[in-house]
């Protein structure tokens, strides 16, 4: 995993961090980048402003959030920041908090980091435990590539079923409509976490065999509310939901970015399987 090696910026990490609130929290991350020569202190506010114009939609998994902005003049280039608190802070995520981990992503556009990103989001699925205990760069780059062990699946983690038998034997809704063969995933700012509900809602068709015939893509709110038409459904976090409002198709709330089992259970509801 070496692009997540490389976009993690050399001495953006803390492991000791103190923050009373999560503003402080996203600052304390964001300085983290600003001391690495990546972003300037007007991309660290752009963080903390997009939490409080879209809420804590970045808690994107329990105890982790990733703070981002959109691409702008104060990224000088993609990095990322880590950030781990000794006591844990509240976003106002219903089922996510309390946060002891921020990571800060900055990214010069849209797309450059995606496949780093793909690899974070199997890393918060596979490797948690190992993340969380990471206590020097040095520890936390070696997981980034992959030289420690694999952790082991937690205890009591369903593996996902399957839609093939269930597909089979089972009778559509009266009311079911054709597949437009688009899912839209949604944040705040189209490039961080929306990412990570992307590549979850992806493994996922891939183990049902589904992959190929529809398309995931990460959007923003804006973009979201203008091609909403274009998709069966919209997966997101509640806090988003909440400003999407009516968009004409329905939108699936989703709580872990990183569970596949969440993403199984919408797949069925939203698809009548």
């Amino acid at each position: 995993m070496a692009g997540l090696d490389t976009l993690l910026a050399p001495g953006a990490t803390a492991f000791h961090g103190e923050a009373h609130d999560w503003q402080e929290a996203i600052r304390l991350a964001g300085q983290l980048l600003e001391d690495a020569g990546a972003t300037t202190a007007d991309y660290t506010a752009q963080m903390v402003r997009s939490v409080e114009d879209n809420g804590p939609y970045i808690v994107l998994a329990p105890g982790f959030a990733l703070a981002h902005a959109r691409p702008s003049e104060a990224v000088t280039h993609s990095a990322l920041a880590w950030l781990r608190l000794e006591t844990p802070v509240r976003f106002g995520h219903a089922s996510n908090d309390p946060v002891h981990i921020v990571a800060a992503l900055a990214a010069t556009d849209s797309s450059a980091h995606l496949e780093a990103m793909k690899d974070f989001a199997k890393l918060l699925r596979t490797r948690r435990e190992d993340l969380d205990s990471a206590d020097s760069e040095e520890s936390l780059r070696a997981i980034l590539n992959g030289e420690a062990h694999d952790a082991p699946k937690p205890a009591g983690t369903t593996p996902v079923r399957t839609a093939t038998e269930d597909t089979r034997q089972h009778t559509p809704s009266a009311d079911s409509v054709p597949s437009k063969g688009k899912i839209l995933t949604v944040c705040g700012n189209g490039l961080g976490t929306s990412l990570f509900l992307k590549n979850t809602l992806e493994q996922v068709l891939e183990e049902w065999g589904w992959a190929p015939y529809l398309t995931v893509e990460a959007t923003d709110t804006i973009s979201a509310k203008g091609r909403a038409g274009e998709a069966d459904f919209l997966l997101t976090s509640g806090a988003i939901a909440a400003t999407l409002g009516d968009v004409g198709v329905p939108v699936y709330v989703v709580d872990d970015f990183t569970s596949t089992q969440q993403v199984d259970t919408a797949l069925r509801e939203l698809y009548d399987i």
